[in-house]
């Protein structure tokens, strides 16, 4: 993360990084990266791991406005995930948690 934000300082970006421009940046990458797979099931790799880290870069720049640990909000999510998709009821399906 460090890296990230010296990036982001030395371009004086910051004053650009409201809450609000940042999730607008998530979707607007994450957009791209479904570009990838618009004609075709193979996409590019190269171009995958690019839109890719794009998306985890606008990621990691909201969750360090809220100063959020990345790795705590995940295992807090994931344990909420485990709640709404038990192993017994969910295995093998896609349903959404209200249709298992």
């Amino acid at each position: 993360m460090s890296d990230i934000r010296a990036f982001v300082k030395e371009r004086e970006w910051g004053k650009f990084h409201s809450p609000q421009n940042l999730a607008k940046s998530i979707a607007i990458e994450a957009s791209e990266l479904l570009e990838c797979y618009q004609w075709d099931d193979k996409a590019d790799e190269i171009q995958v791991r690019h839109e890719l880290a794009d998306v985890l870069t606008y990621c990691l720049l909201l969750a360090d406005k809220y100063q959020f640990d990345v790795e705590e909000i995940l295992l807090e999510k994931l344990e909420i995930n485990r709640q709404k998709y038990p192993v017994e009821k969910s295995r093998g399906k896609s349903d959404k948690y209200d249709r298992l």
